[in-house]
């Protein structure tokens, strides 16, 4: 190791290399045995079936709609969040068949038009509300307005 440089004082250089070495290692490290923050989302996927769906009239659907401001209207009336979960509990129940298990074809299915810039904390609500009385036909409706 030379303390002396060419101009006659002293060189006081560090050498880097090892240092960025080890840092490049410890990187890799906390890279791989830290995993990847993920929330997991249940999603129930409906299962094939041979069987041919039963004949009937299926119930007309119910049109949510979600505006700008926040405010749910249901079927064109104005409808208060607070007062959306009991109505979705009587549709849920419709669909009741008494083990314990859902029959999905004697509910209605619930069609959600949200607004273009509703806030999606509203459709979260309206959403949750909806799993929580059991519904499982909820579609989205396309309005077709095209971005500016």
């Amino acid at each position: 190791m030379a303390f002396t440089s060419n101009s006659g004082g002293p060189m006081a250089d560090i050498n880097v290399t090892p240092l960025v070495d080890v840092m490049l290692v410890l990187l890799i490290i906390f890279m791989v045995t830290v995993p990847p923050l993920s929330y997991p989302i249940q999603v129930d996927l409906p299962q094939p079936s041979n069987s041919p769906p039963p004949q009937g009239t299926p119930p007309d659907p119910i049109r949510i709609r979600i505006d700008a401001g926040g405010s749910v209207s249901w079927n064109g009336s104005p409808t208060p969040l607070t007062t959306l979960q009991s109505q979705f509990d009587v549709e849920g129940a419709r669909g009741d068949n008494g083990t314990g298990g859902i029959d999905a074809i004697k509910q209605p299915t619930i069609e959600i038009e949200t607004d273009r810039d509703a806030e999606y904390e509203t459709l979260a609500k309206v959403l949750s509300r909806a799993k929580n009385a059991n519904l499982v036909k909820i579609s989205f409706v396309d309005t077709g307005a095209a971005a500016p």
